[in-house]
C-alpha cells in the first residue's frame, strides 16, 4: 500500500480538532503501519489550517540577500543530510524535513561535510550581511562543531559566527533577524522566518531528487503480525 489514504484520514481528523498524537495513532492502528511510517505521517501531515497559517508567513527567498541571519543549526543540517541521503519528506506547510529522529543523539556522518558546504554555498549565493548558526550545546560536540562552522563560514567568504546555547528555541523565537528553520513550533514564533530548505533546494534543483514530494510515491508494507 502508499501512505496517502492513511495521510488523507489523518488530515480529516486533525482538520476536525483531533490531536495529532491520537489521531496518528488511531489511522497508522487501522492500517497497520510500522513506527517508521508513524514517524514520517506524525511530521508531514498538518491540520489545513495550520499549513496554510505557515505557509502564509514565509518570506520570499530573495529577502535574505542582504540581511542577517540566525539558522537552527542541528534542524538545518540534520535536514540537508536528509535531502543528500534522498530521506526528506515534503510536509503539507511546505517545509522539508527529516524523519531521522536523531537529534539529542545526533552525530556527525559521511554527509555533513557536504551538508554544511551544501548550506554555505547556498549562503554566499544570497550574500547576507551576517549569518549565525545556533547550536545546541547539549548535544555532544557543539563546541567542536561551532568551531568548524566559524572556520568554514570564513572560508566561503561570508560574515557570520557559530555559537552553542542552552536555550536555541528561545533564541530563534526571539531573533530580530530572519529565522532559518523546519522547526513548527520556531516558524509559528518567530518574527521573521524563512522556508530554508526549500528555498535552497529552488537554488540547486540537482538536489530535488533527494526530495519525497508526494506520499503516493513512498510504498511501504503492512505491519505483519508474523514479525512481532
Amino acid at each position: 500500500m502508499n501512505l496517502e489514504n492513511a495521510a488523507a484520514d489523518i488530515r480529516y481528523l486533525l482538520d476536525r480538532g483531533y490531536p495529532s498524537g491520537s489521531a496518528v495513532g488511531f489511522v497508522c492502528d487501522h492500517y497497520r503501519l510500522d513506527g517508521e511510517a508513524r514517524h514520517l505521517l506524525s511530521r508531514a501531515i498538518l491540520p489545513h489550517q495550520v499549513s496554510e497559517r505557515r505557509k502564509a508567513r514565509f518570506l520570499p527567498c530573495g529577502e535574505m540577500n542582504g540581511s542577517s541571519i540566525v539558522i537552527d543549526g542541528y534542524n538545518i543540517i540534520i535536514g540537508m543530510e536528509s535531502i543528500l541521503e534522498k530521506q526528506a519528506y515534503l510536509c503539507d506547510d511546505g517545509v522539508i524535513r527529516d524523519i531521522k529522529g536523531v537529534f539529542r543523539n545526533y552525530r556527525a556522518s559521511h554527509n555533513t561535510d557536504e551538508a554544511i558546504n551544501t548550506i554555505l554555498q547556498f549562503l554566499r549565493k544570497h550574500s547576507p550581511e551576517h549569518v549565525c548558526f545556533l547550536l545546541d550545546s547539549q548535544i555532544s560536540k557543539s563546541g567542536q562543531l561551532a568551531g568548524n562552522l566559524r572556520e568554514r563560514i570564513g572560508h566561503y567568504g561570508l560574515k557570520g559566527d557559530a555559537k552553542t546555547s542552552k536555550h536555541v528555541d528561545h533564541d530563534l523565537k526571539t531573533s530580530k533577524d530572519i529565522v532559518a528553520s523546519s522547526d513548527g513550533v520556531i516558524i509559528d514564533a518567530a518574527e521573521k522566518v524563512v522556508n530554508f530548505l526549500d528555498c535552497l533546494v529552488s537554488g540547486f534543483r540537482h538536489l530535488e531528487a533527494g526530495v519525497n514530494r508526494k506520499l503516493s510515491d513512498i510504498k511501504i508494507e503492512a505491519f505483519n503480525d508474523d514479525k512481532k
